[in-house]
């Protein structure tokens, strides 16, 4: 819940950086370069020079001071929305329970929907996969998870790093990083795994998710010393513990990065052709990656 304004030094975190005035609880290095009170991700509306707090925005948007002051935006260039701001985060969320609740009660919903590039299902004795026309796999199989363990750490993950991006980048933005990420981490297992190997989980899209957050970390100015850790331990889970598909991990992670990087160091002046057009090379990417293994596999 919203807090009263306060000064910067009230909010100021006894050990370091200040707190947002908004949400107290949150640290940032950055503040409002109207009044210089502090303000986090969620509270930052970008303005011709820096960054507004959505007081000085309201106050300023009947008052001509300029033209972001009139149409408050985020830092990468979306509508302050004035709704729940984990809105697609919860969506995605409750997506991901939704098909892990029904897999667990059908083995079979599992062997359709995973992602697998060519093998021959041992039940009905035909060919599967995504090499045989089932595209859609790489889409399902970024929802689908079997243990608890696997949906539980994929899901912390997204509630983590999901809400704090959603704020910053925007609703669709932020969709389009998840969806796209998740894409390039199934194009990646689909290229790089042996065909018969099957694969499923968010984790691309969430490693994505990682890559964008560190950016954006960077992009404001942020200790950047905590994701690193995060990210690094990670990788080091990625390539030492058995039964990961780490292929979806990287392709995830070099996917968020770049979308991230194109979203939030988009020219002002051109800031939606960057930005689409980074979603779109990256995009383009996938789609080549996956016509080229399917050509390999024929």
């Amino acid at each position: 819940m919203d807090q009263a304004p306060g000064s910067p030094d009230q909010s100021r975190a006894a050990h370091g950086l200040p707190s947002c005035y908004r949400h107290p609880g949150r640290e940032t290095g950055i503040s409002c370069t109207r009044c210089e009170r502090p303000i986090c991700p969620e509270c930052m509306v970008s303005a011709s020079v820096g960054f507004q707090c959505p007081e000085c925005v309201r106050a300023g948007s009947g008052t001509g001071h300029t033209a972001a002051a009139s149409a408050p935006r985020t830092i990468a260039g979306a509508t302050l929305t004035s709704g729940d701001p984990r809105l697609v985060t919860k969506i995605l969320l409750g997506i991901n329970l939704l098909v892990f609740f029904a897999a667990l009660s059908s083995k079979s919903l599992v062997n359709q929907l995973d992602l697998i590039g060519l093998a021959i299902n041992p039940q009905t004795v035909q060919v599967v996969g995504v090499a045989d026309g089932e595209w859609y796999r790489l889409v399902t199989a970024m929802f689908l998870h079997q243990e608890i363990w696997h949906i539980a750490f994929n899901m912390l993950g997204l509630w983590w790093l999901g809400g704090p991006l959603e704020a910053a980048l925007g609703r669709a933005r932020y969709l389009a990083l998840y969806l796209i990420s998740g894409l390039a981490g199934s194009a990646m297992t689909y290229l790089l795994a042996a065909p018969n190997q099957p694969s499923l989980g968010a984790s691309g899209a969430i490693f994505g998710l990682l890559g964008a957050t560190v950016v954006l970390m960077r992009r404001l100015n942020y200790d950047l010393r905590p994701v690193i850790a995060l990210l690094a331990l990670n990788l080091l889970f990625t390539f030492t513990w058995s039964g990961i598909a780490w292929q979806a991990h990287v392709g995830g992670l070099i996917a968020g990065t770049v979308i991230a990087f194109g979203m939030v160091h988009a020219p002002r002046e051109r800031r939606a052709l960057v930005q689409y057009g980074t979603c779109a090379v990256v995009l383009l990417a996938v789609i080549v990656t996956v016509v080229l293994r399917t050509l390999s596999l024929s």
